[in-house]
């Protein structure tokens, strides 16, 4: 069984001892609400806005080096469609006609630009921004540390990481390998790894003391309050549960019991994702409201694309001594 520390508003005993004893703010993909996802301007203005933890999601290029995508396929998060000297790279794969990190060096991805993912965003910075590797986040993270005094944590997310074992890549060698050189892959050290998937994360169990989150959602429609995984597997490989929000409350707003149910087998809980420009309007007033509701119920941190509408109001719940 994973060692996991039971905390409503403790969090994370397991990570640097210099991170606030308050619930996370993870900067999911970055400012995403504010930049393209998953940039490096956008790691960067999230760590300014005071996030604890940035989130780069992995994935693999055609020569093993990881990189910072939300999804294998290039087609909605970069100018790829628009470049041709790559337009016979596109395939269909699993019914889906696109481009896929796994058929492009690592040299070809830097020359493609990063597009805003989410109507209704701003696509003012659309093709001004690189695709960054793993290292590159790691480096940004750790300059910004030397800047700002306060340790900023890294939280990856291992991306399909079974269909990339299937091509011959060993996803936990390589994120592993890459923390290692950070002097990263220690107790202590500031970061997370999260994956959908729960078989690599009972490899990595098996291979590093770094704190583990399992992804869940609802099992089924019907059963809106049931993890796809029982929480008695999830304690045998890892330290907590990086959750959906419909888990976590129910129709009206109340918690479904998930989290007391997390907390009682000594699992964290980190909800996701909140967006300012995406919250239930039938449950909360404002995304402030939806976000403090949440931290009502005892989670201890959660994802959200707008850093800044995060941290002020988690400040507001628990402001320093």
């Amino acid at each position: 069984m994973k060692l996991a520390v039971v905390a409503i508003t403790v969090v994370a005993a397991i990570s640097s001892a210099t991170l606030s004893a308050k619930p996370l703010v993870i900067a999911h993909r970055g400012a995403s609400g504010y930049l393209p996802e998953h940039t490096l301007a956008g790691y960067e203005r999230a760590i300014d806005m005071g996030a604890d933890y940035i989130e780069p999601d992995l994935v693999i290029t055609k020569d093993g080096k990881l990189i910072a995508r939300h999804d294998h396929y290039l087609g909605t998060t970069t100018d790829v469609a628009d470049r041709a000297e790559f337009a016979d790279r596109k395939k269909s794969l699993e019914g889906r006609a696109d481009w896929f990190s796994e058929d492009f060096t690592l040299a070809e991805i830097k020359t493609l630009r990063a597009r805003q993912a989410f109507p209704g965003r701003t696509r003012e910075f659309d093709g001004k921004y690189a695709i960054p590797t793993f290292e590159e986040v790691i480096d940004l993270v750790k300059r910004k540390q030397q800047q700002s005094g306060r340790t900023i944590g890294i939280y990856p997310e291992t991306k399909d990481p079974g269909y990339f074992e299937s091509l011959g890549f060993d996803f936990a060698k390589l994120l592993l390998d890459a923390l290692e050189r950070a002097d990263l892959n220690r107790p202590g050290a500031a970061v997370y790894i999260q994956s959908f998937e729960p078989e690599i994360l009972e490899k990595l169990n098996r291979l590093t003391a770094l704190p583990l989150i399992m992804l869940v959602t609802p099992v089924s429609k019907d059963r809106p309050a049931t993890p796809n995984i029982p929480l008695d597997r999830i304690v045998e490989f890892a330290d907590g549960i990086g959750a959906t929000k419909t888990l976590l409350i129910d129709a009206t707003g109340h918690s479904s019991g998930v989290v007391e149910a997390a907390h009682r087998r000594g699992l964290l809980v980190h909800g996701w994702t909140f967006r300012s420009d995406a919250y239930p309007r039938q449950l909360f007033s404002s995304p402030e409201d939806e976000i403090k509701r949440y931290l009502e119920i005892g989670i201890d941190g959660f994802f959200t694309d707008f850093p800044d509408v995060g941290v002020k109001t988690r400040d507001e719940l628990f402001p320093d001594p």
